[in-house]
């Protein structure tokens, strides 16, 4: 399964933002991007003002480094948007957040994105009583996620659970007791608090 397997600080001082990559340490000062607020590279600290093309590319490239979605699947998502109706910016972000490592981690059962889709693929979670492992699953209204029987009692979730940062959005139910979720409505753009102006991914794709 492709991934990104750089070095994460290095993005988020890349897109000049926190996009929380690292769970707990992006809240603390040894966040990269506290300490060497400028991009990477030899010529970070001079780079030069962005045209209307590279402020485009710029916002997709945070999107997509957000949700830890490579450059082929984001195109697609894309695609599913544009031939949704409704408008195609929202419409794109709420599919991203139907992916199943985003629901884990906004059900907080994870610490970051990154670390909900490494527990995805291992394994930990069931959809409706199945087991699942496919972190790109796209979830729906009334679809029951669920830690696993034989992962409940490991010292990982309890200490995760126990040190949860992430607010459940209004279109996510937790019974934290039960570790176990549920999709309760479609996501709304209000429900969304990442500083995202999708009008320019529609921009950059409209090209």
């Amino acid at each position: 399964m492709a991934r990104y397997t750089g070095p994460v600080c290095r993005l988020c001082r890349r897109e000049g933002t926190k996009l929380y990559l690292k769970g707990d340490r992006c809240y603390t000062d040894k966040c990269a991007l506290s300490r060497r607020n400028y991009a990477p590279g030899q010529h970070g600290q001079s780079r030069s003002k962005l045209t209307n093309h590279g402020i485009q590319l710029r916002e997709k490239q945070k999107v997509r480094r957000y949700y830890g979605v490579l450059e082929g699947q984001f195109n697609t998502y894309y695609e599913m948007a544009a031939k949704t109706p409704g408008l195609t910016g929202e419409n794109f972000l709420k599919i991203l957040e139907r992916r199943f490592d985003n629901v884990v981690y906004r059900m907080g059962y994870a610490a970051s994105r990154a670390e909900a889709r490494q527990l995805v693929v291992h394994g930990h979670f069931s959809v409706n009583g199945k087991r699942a492992n496919v972190p790109s699953m796209l979830l729906n209204v009334g679809d029951v996620v669920e830690v696993i029987e034989k992962s409940r009692n490991s010292v990982k979730f309890k200490a995760i659970i126990e040190a949860q940062k992430t607010s459940v959005p209004q279109w996510l139910s937790v019974d934290p007791e039960n570790l176990q979720g549920k999709v309760i409505a479609e996501p709304v753009r209000e429900d969304i608090e990442l500083p995202i102006e999708e009008h320019l991914i529609v921009e950059w794709y409209s090209k």
